[in-house]
């Protein structure tokens, strides 16, 4: 198996700096950044068919294998200025970078040739979108009754309790 590691050396995929790795190479092996590791790292293997994660936590090591198939796609993730390609899985802890650059035809281009390989959909940006329009909470007819009640007839209290407002009780004392 061959080693392919980020560019420039051995630096992590969580750092700042650019990670390129070529999809026509696989299978690839790879350090990348985990907050919930030991030491902060993890060890990645890209196979077409499946993904390794290994990584020390408190002592104990493991590795997670997940199916190329079990992942939801591939997505961009924006940071301050710099873009990243991630494999996505519906466990954040399983998401996997593929490419850390600040070019942005680079980053459609790594995004399009992973889709491929790994014949997964590509996810939308997860951009700020605007918010939608907020909805009126004061219209006339928001205190009207439902419409499966209004068929019913409100009932009449005939035991109603009576209010003698302003006047002296008499209270029997035994």
């Amino acid at each position: 198996m061959r080693r392919q590691t980020a560019t420039g050396g051995s630096h992590s995929a969580g750092s700042s700096r650019a990670l390129r790795l070529d999809p026509l190479s696989l299978p690839i092996r790879f350090d990348a950044h985990d907050t919930r590791a030991d030491g902060g790292v993890r060890q990645i293997e890209l196979h077409r068919e499946r993904v390794i994660l290994h990584r020390a936590v408190a002592g104990m090591r493991m590795a997670i294998k997940v199916r190329v198939s079990d992942f939801r796609g591939i997505a961009c993730r924006g940071l301050d200025d710099v873009r990243m390609v991630m494999l996505v899985h519906r466990d954040p802890s399983l998401s996997v970078p593929l490419c850390i650059s600040n070019d942005s035809d680079e980053i459609e281009r790594a995004r399009m040739l992973w889709s491929e390989i790994f014949a997964l959909p590509q996810l939308p940006d997860d951009t700020p979108r605007e918010p939608g329009q907020r909805r009126r909470r004061h219209s006339m007819i928001s205190r009207r009754r439902p419409r499966f009640l209004m068929r019913r007839r409100t009932g009449a209290l005939l035991d109603a309790p009576r209010n003698y407002a302003g006047e002296r009780e008499i209270i029997a004392r035994n």
